[in-house]
């Protein structure tokens, strides 16, 4: 863990609410000048605190009218299988999210697709058809609220 200051948290959430925010609003949120909000958010990309920055879009504006949650149940538990598995799914266009998980499923992929039409086509021919997967679960998504901001805490908050 990378270790935060006051300064730090600040800029991380600032940074959060708007990656587009200029540096001397990113100061004034800070109360540091300009140049020196520069010089902390590039010290926090460099040591890997920032990983990047993105562009957040309307799924309905670029054709996805579904999103679904497809857990995956795998016929091994090897790492050479957890990884293909892994890949694959990231590999594919509509997976928004792939998340290893415990209990009686593996995976807990996150999708966006046209309908419900794209939604069965996806599973029977990118997942069941894998020799890694043993069983699929799906579930339609009604409502998606995603937050935007991780809490930004110390080894000493809890």
């Amino acid at each position: 863990m990378y270790p935060l200051d006051r300064t730090d948290r600040v800029l991380l959430h600032a940074l959060q609410a708007d990656a587009r925010a200029t540096v001397k609003e990113l100061g004034a949120a800070a109360g540091l000048s300009p140049s020196a909000a520069h010089d902390r958010v590039r010290r926090l990309q460099q040591a890997g605190v920032i990983v990047g920055y993105h562009a957040a879009l309307d799924p309905a504006a670029v054709g996805i009218g579904l999103q679904a949650l497809i857990q995956v149940q795998l016929t091994q538990h090897s790492r050479d299988t957890l990884a293909a598995f892994r890949a694959h799914a990231l590999s594919l266009p509509e997976t928004l999210a792939v998340a290893h998980v415990t209990g009686p499923m593996d995976f807990l992929v996150r999708v966006g697709v046209r309908d419900s039409d794209h939604l069965r086509d996806l599973a029977l021919d990118a997942f069941t058809t894998r020799p890694e997967v043993a069983r699929l679960e799906t579930a339609i998504v009604y409502e998606h609220v995603l937050s935007t901001a991780w809490p930004v805490v110390t080894r000493d908050e809890r």
